[in-house]
């Protein structure tokens, strides 16, 4: 007999083939759910089958997250993962990383493929975008004429304002010719007055998000000369036609709170901006007015008139000076005079003769003021102080 083995090293030893092989390490199984149990603890336990056989399976909480569709039995699935060994059972199960609807796998190839090349081509490039208007009048939404999607954008729009227009061109969101529906209703709005269009539905599967993954959508909403927002599905949902808008909403009510200005705090901003307004030009006026009364007070130095009160106050005082020193000089000059009158008195012949003397001079009147000048016989004239006297020399002696 050869060497025995425990359990658990049986178990160990196939669990370590498991890991080697490396096929069974990234495997992708096809099948309908059965026995689908989701566990407290966040993990989910089910088994996928066929006509055959069955595999038994599980996700734990930590992939969860991944999972974007909550499973079902008889759900047609594809799940990616590693097939291991659980040891205390002694059983092999799938250890599912990613699960998608069958068909989904390759629709969400045919999407990355498309985003690639969209991408590349530059038609998400952000010099395309057009800026959402800040105050929209209207606002054209292409979604189902039915359900909550145009429901919650009109209850968004009432509530934040209620005099903004939604119009609504009913499209297929869903299935065969979707997409043709949702272009036309773009095609529609952008021959309007609409200022945004929104288009959008609820969230799902990448089925049923197909429509808008259609390449042709993508152009039209690239090129439309209105505005497009996009609103298609919840913020895990991400498709071709939200990179190719104008603007991505996670969900149609976020759009309509992106594309709906709010009345209320439009009427509180445009106060406010009154009062700031008003605040700011009254400080102006008031800096305006220091600054006036400062260059009038500096004007009211360098003016003309100014000027000529000061030259006139200033000639005044010259004037003034001008008439002191004139009658400062008068007062000198007629002292000056008087001296002179005094001294011409004392040379005045004519006050000599006040003294009683005479005035002699010959026939011609020139002044006779030597014996040596007459003649014996000669005639002469006489001034006394009261009169003239003519008389003839009859005698002359020398002293």
């Amino acid at each position: 007999m050869g060497q025995v083995s425990s359990v658990s090293q049986v178990n160990m030893y196939i669990k370590n083939m498991f890991i080697r092989d490396y096929m069974l390490n990234n495997i992708s199984v096809k099948g309908e759910v059965s026995n689908c149990k989701y566990h407290s603890s966040g993990h989910i336990y089910f088994t996928i089958k066929d006509r055959a056989s069955q595999l038994s399976c599980v996700m734990f909480a930590s992939m969860r997250k991944h999972l974007l569709f909550t499973l079902e039995e008889g759900q047609s699935i594809v799940v990616d993962g590693n097939i291991g060994v659980y040891e205390r059972d002694g059983k092999y199960q799938l250890y599912a990383r990613s699960i998608t609807k069958e068909g989904a796998g390759k629709l969400y190839e045919e999407y990355e493929k498309l985003k690639k090349r969209l991408l590349a081509e530059g038609l998400f490039d952000d010099t395309r975008k057009r800026k959402i208007p800040s105050y929209a009048k209207k606002i054209g939404v292409v979604t189902a004429g039915t359900g909550a999607v145009i429901q919650d954008i009109c209850n968004v729009s009432k509530r934040r304002n209620p005099y903004v227009q939604i119009i609504l061109y009913p499209a297929k969101v869903q299935g065969t010719g979707a997409a043709d529906t949702i272009i036309k209703g773009i095609r529609y709005f952008e021959k309007t007055d609409v200022d945004t269009i929104i288009i959008g539905r609820g969230g799902g599967s990448i089925e049923d998000l197909q429509a808008f993954n259609d390449e042709q959508l993508a152009r039209v909403i690239a090129a439309c000369k209105k505005p497009v927002i996009s609103a298609v599905g919840h913020e895990t949902d991400t498709t071709i036609a939200d990179y190719a808008a104008d603007l991505r909403a996670p969900t149609p009510s976020a759009a309509a709170e992106l594309a709906v200005y709010s009345y209320r705090e439009t009427v509180i901003a445009l106060r406010e901006a009154e009062y700031s307004l008003n605040w700011q030009m009254a400080n102006i006026l008031k800096i305006k007015k220091l600054k006036l009364a400062r260059y009038m007070t500096m004007l009211s130095h360098e003016s003309p008139q100014n000027l000529i009160n000061e030259r006139r106050m200033y000639l005044t005082d010259m004037q003034e000076k001008i008439e002191g020193l004139m009658k400062q000089k008068l007062i000198s000059s007629r002292h000056q005079l008087e001296l002179y009158v005094q001294e011409m008195k004392g040379l005045s012949p004519l006050y000599k003769l006040q003294g009683g003397y005479a005035y002699v001079s010959d026939e011609n009147g020139k002044n006779i003021n030597s014996v040596d000048d007459i003649d014996k016989g000669e005639r002469i004239n006489l001034a006394f102080k009261d009169g003239y006297a003519k008389a003839v020399i009859s005698s002359k002696e020398k002293a």
